[in-house]
């Protein structure tokens, strides 16, 4: 089981351990395994299993105080930037990138770096702003990084600025209007520029530069950091490839699927990984588009969880969602 969470629904734990108590129903000596998986946004922490989890204040992209979790495996930090700058710490009528701060996310590493941490895998997804990670330097500017590792994890091969930049693309759905997206696209370009006076060097058209609203250009421009495909750096950490050695099939999924999830999405790893190893992979979706594509693609079977006549209301509840998938997956194997 490798089904990435339902957003605002189920978590990827919730949605494997659903789809996992189908499986013993049918075939009660089945040996599940079950990875808890994430691409860098939503459940980034709890995919990376076990760890001591810290708690403490930072400021959400409002500047209001909140608590955040990041996790601490010895002297590495992971961290989820949702947890201080996410899109979900606000609601809708206070999205506005062009004040939303990322501050919060330079104190968690701050916090991470008072306790002994000297690599940090950082998951930016999921983010409210778009601020080039100006608020997060901020928040860093009399820390000490030196000797200090940093690994960006993220599906978004975007640029800093410009027409696939992190404003053009992705800060309308955080609530900016097309005078906006212009100003924070001047604004990135701006201080990119600036950086590469000073520094000799320029990062902003790098893949990824664009992720969490510029965050991603910050990390490489600042930190050096190395970004990877945020699915394929947990696959790895996981042994992925190691588990589906004896695997009969492998049941993956999200909230909903079309052809953008053979485009990176998670599914799409987790297919390319099954069938490098001749493993069928089996897809589950809270809604199904695009249907032939997807089978096309290689994916053994591909099952809608909820019928047409069930309300989006309904379909978003847990039990239901838990219940949905249960039954999927029963008639999968059957």
């Amino acid at each position: 089981m490798a089904i990435d969470s339902l957003k605002g629904c189920l978590s990827s734990a919730e949605a494997n351990r659903a789809a996992a108590g189908a499986v013993r129903e049918v075939h009660c000596k089945a040996e599940i395994v079950e990875c808890t998986v994430s691409d860098g946004g939503e459940g980034w922490i709890d995919a990376w299993g076990t760890g001591e989890v810290i708690e403490t204040t930072v400021h959400d992209p409002l500047m209001r105080p909140i608590r955040a979790r990041y996790l601490k495996q010895g002297e590495v930090a992971v961290v989820e930037i949702a947890q201080a700058c996410g899109l979900t710490l606000l609601r809708p009528e206070e999205r506005n990138p062009l004040s939303a701060s990322s501050y919060g996310v330079g104190e968690l590493i701050a916090d991470g770096l008072k306790r002994g941490c000297t690599r940090f895998i950082v998951g930016l997804g999921g983010s409210a702003t778009s601020d080039a990670g100006q608020g997060m330097l901020k928040a860093l500017k009399d820390v000490d990084a030196r000797g200090v590792t940093f690994t960006i994890a993220t599906d978004v091969g975007n640029p800093l600025y410009g027409e696939r930049g992190a404003a053009a693309i992705f800060a309308p759905q955080k609530g900016a209007t097309p005078s906006m997206v212009r100003e924070l696209d001047a604004r990135a370009r701006l201080f990119a520029e600036s950086n590469a006076r000073e520094m000799g060097f320029d990062r902003s058209q790098a893949a990824g530069a664009g992720a969490a609203g510029g965050l991603g250009y910050a990390f490489m421009q600042f930190f050096n950091a190395d970004c990877r495909p945020g699915a394929e750096l947990l696959l790895d950490t996981l042994h992925f490839d190691h588990i589906l050695k004896d695997a009969d099939l492998v049941i993956t999924g999200e909230g909903h699927a079309d052809r953008q999830t053979l485009m990176g999405k998670l599914p799409c790893h987790i297919l390319n990984r099954a069938r490098a190893k001749e493993v069928p992979c089996h897809l589950i979706a809270g809604g199904i588009q695009d249907a032939d594509i997807l089978l096309a693609a290689g994916f053994a079977s591909i099952h809608e969880i909820n019928p047409p006549t069930l309300s989006l209301e309904e379909a978003l509840k847990p039990e239901t969602a838990k219940r949905q998938i249960a039954w999927t997956v029963q008639q999968l194997l059957h």
